[in-house]
């Protein structure tokens, strides 16, 4: 089944739940800025949790489907799109996304997930090395975008309990575990609210606010980073490094944002505020698996509503 892109959006591209294994060689996990929201789309739809979907940044695109299709879209709200549900389209049927509401990133399943090659063990773009997904790029006006034919068919009417959502909001509160270098700031990223500025991309959320002043001195060794760590620069200003971060960082590491947090940060866009509250790796660990046990009993819910075909 073929998609034609009618309007690609401000920057859409197709996202998995990212490569595994080739952080040694400087490739980031990378896959969907907001997994939780991309694996919710797809369950919704009878695909895998990481099948390749569309991620779609701030303002949405308008697409034609060739046949008749089921398709969710997750995370981030757009006018007249109904989120965080199935939607039935029939052939020839276009999908618009309006002004987003609320959010900056939404997921777009298929049902039987977008046909695109692997590369690395993912089928995610990577925008920066230009590998991956849609031809290593983002979607543009007149693509048209291949679909794996749907095994699968939904029964019944149904909606997702939107109590197993997180707390998406444009002023979140974001649970982080103290990093390496945290003593040399003592407990400044907590005392304020920080802004999302327009530098934020894929890669970290450039965030401004009172300066963060280093006790300690001298230049650090360059040792390992993943999505959540926040590190400072030399302006005192953080940067929450998100999916497509690089693999060694030198600034100092502050903290480390909670996984299940991730999903609070992907949603912000630029003017949007955050703050940080301290948490320990063992909440951090209690959290993500009150996490995966929302998606599991999602995941029992659905099993007798979306049957083979």
């Amino acid at each position: 089944m073929d998609v034609k892109v009618i309007r690609a959006g401000m920057l859409t591209t197709v996202q998995d739940l990212g490569r595994r294994g080739h952080l040694a060689e400087g490739v980031p996990v990378g896959g969907a800025a907001d997994p939780f929201a991309l694996r919710i789309a797809n369950l919704l739809v009878g695909n895998a949790e990481d099948a390749p979907g569309l991620e779609i940044t701030l303002t949405g695109p308008e697409l034609e489907f060739e046949e008749a299709v089921w398709v969710a879209a997750c995370g981030a709200r757009f006018e007249g799109v109904p989120a965080w549900r199935p939607i039935r389209l029939e052939p020839g049927e276009r999908l618009k996304f309006g002004k987003c509401l609320q959010g900056c990133r939404a997921y777009l399943s298929v049902s039987g997930g977008i046909d695109v090659d692997w590369a690395l063990g993912g089928r995610g773009t990577f925008l920066s090395a230009g590998f991956g997904g849609f031809h290593g790029r983002a979607l543009r006006d007149g693509d048209v975008v291949r679909c794996v034919p749907s095994a699968r068919t939904l029964t019944g009417h149904w909606s997702l309990d939107e109590r197993m959502l997180p707390a998406y909001s444009q002023e979140p509160t974001v649970r982080a575990i103290p990093g390496a270098q945290a003593k040399e700031f003592g407990g400044a990223l907590y005392a304020q609210r920080f802004e999302v500025t327009v530098q934020s991309d894929r890669m970290g959320i450039r965030l401004s606010g009172l300066r963060l002043e280093r006790s300690g001195w001298g230049d650090l060794v360059s040792a390992a980073v993943a999505p959540g760590t926040l590190q400072v620069p030399p302006d005192g200003n953080p940067i929450v490094l998100m999916a497509d971060a690089q693999t060694l960082g030198g600034y100092p590491r502050v903290a480390h944002a909670a996984a299940v947090d991730l999903s609070l940060l992907a949603q912000l866009a630029p003017g949007d505020g955050v703050r940080f509250v301290e948490t320990s790796v063992a909440e951090a660990h209690a959290l993500a698996r009150a996490r995966e046990r929302d998606v599991a009993l999602l995941r029992q819910g659905l099993a007798s509503k979306i049957r083979p075909t």
